[in-house]
């Protein structure tokens, strides 16, 4: 009962995070005003940025496995091909939100992708540090 109630506190509070880091992202982007009108549905934008937040989520899942398990079944043989997928699957989504961000013109509903970028740059920054952590520990492990 007790880590069932920690682990929904920790769940709890690591969304509050990343939702105040991604307004953080947005309001220092100054595209944090929301659309008079708003666009329904998927355009070419929101699926850039849905596509990059997906692999930047993706990067964050393979660090944290890098970070917990070193030589595990996860295919990580030298300790570090999972260490270099999460770096590198974290710069892509950090480039390629902030470059979702640097061509929205507008807020969020103007169909340009600006919380997918949002998202996908703080996803990818954590996705990146998760990396250089686990690769910095299997160099010196290794």
């Amino acid at each position: 009962m007790k880590r069932t109630f920690a682990l929904i506190v920790f769940a709890l509070t690591a969304a509050a995070v990343f939702a105040g880091l991604v307004h953080a992202v947005l309001v220092a982007a100054h595209v944090s005003e929301p659309a008079a009108t708003t666009v329904y549905g998927l355009t070419p934008r929101r699926l850039w940025a849905t596509m990059v937040a997906v692999l930047a989520l993706v990067g964050v899942v393979i660090g944290g496995l890098a970070l917990a398990r070193p030589a595990s079944r996860f295919g990580m043989a030298s300790g570090a091909l999972g260490a270099i997928v999460a770096l590198v699957a974290g710069l892509m989504a950090v480039v390629n939100g902030g470059l979702v961000l640097a061509v929205a013109d507008g807020g969020p509903g103007t169909g340009n992708g600006v919380v997918g970028g949002a998202g996908a740059l703080v996803l990818g920054l954590i996705a990146t540090s998760l990396g250089g952590l686990s690769l910095a520990r299997s160099r010196r492990s290794g």
